[in-house]
């Protein structure tokens, strides 16, 4: 058996194990961080959307700094200081306990809130996107805000989001590799140690990269058929 399988062997003996782990924890922290940066792009882009005076200022300022920033300082700005402004916050209702933040909680706030600043921009521009017209006969029909909401404008801002959505969730997936330096046990955790066992940093790196394809390619097929189910019904010009 070749010395590479071996080190990729399954059980005690090898680290194949260890590395499929990892990608579990790659794929969940992925997942609630992008389910998290949905919460905040819809928000996002309602802020950024508002008639309000001032109120699209905030948006923007959101969404400049996070996209302004790497996103390796915005991980660490929250692993290192998110624990203390929760504490200045407690302390306001009379708790003075020490609250620090774990690996995985760091690493799902960190790409959440970097991935709901591109969110933002994804849906802002699926709702311009709406054809006015379409608002506008709903009105004329008589619709309630709440059914337009439902039955007009969420299907159409789906439609128009998800190509963009599913650029954001390829840049939150790949980028839960920088969520190692918190000391979360993912891919690229799994292969540092790995290697640094071993003295074999190539073949846990390239299998590292297997792992990424693996996970892109099969998230590339699971839009395309949200983007298919979407578009159901839609005429082609």
């Amino acid at each position: 058996m070749p010395e590479w399988m071996s080190l990729l062997a399954w059980g005690d003996s090898g680290w194949g194990d260890e590395m499929v782990r990892g990608a579990g924890w790659t794929l969940l922290v992925a997942v609630i961080a992008f389910a998290l940066g949905i919460v905040l792009g819809t928000g996002g882009a309602a802020v950024k959307l508002s008639r309000v005076p001032l109120v699209p200022l905030l948006g923007d300022v959101y969404t400049t700094l996070v996209r302004g920033i790497p996103d390796l300082i915005t991980i660490y700005i929250i692993f290192f200081g998110g624990g203390q402004a929760v504490m200045a916050v407690a302390k306001l209702f009379g708790y003075n306990g020490y609250i620090e933040f774990n690996a995985l909680t760091t690493g799902v706030l960190a790409l959440g809130f970097i991935s709901g600043a591109y969110s933002t921009e994804v849906i802002r521009g699926a709702v311009l996107a709406v054809p006015k017209g379409q608002i506008e006969a709903a009105k004329a029909c008589g619709m309630s805000r709440w059914v337009m909401f439902r039955r007009i404008l969420v299907p159409q801002v789906a439609r128009y989001a998800l190509p963009g959505l599913g650029n954001v969730w390829q840049l939150t997936l790949k980028d839960t590799s920088l969520i190692s330096v918190v000391g979360l046990t993912e891919i690229m955790r799994q292969a540092f140690v790995a290697s640094g066992s071993t003295k074999q940093p190539i073949v846990f790196f390239m299998s590292a990269a297997v792992l990424y394809l693996a996970l892109t390619s099969l998230s590339n097929k699971v839009f395309g058929r949200a983007e298919a189910f979407a578009n159901r019904g839609v005429r082609r010009a």
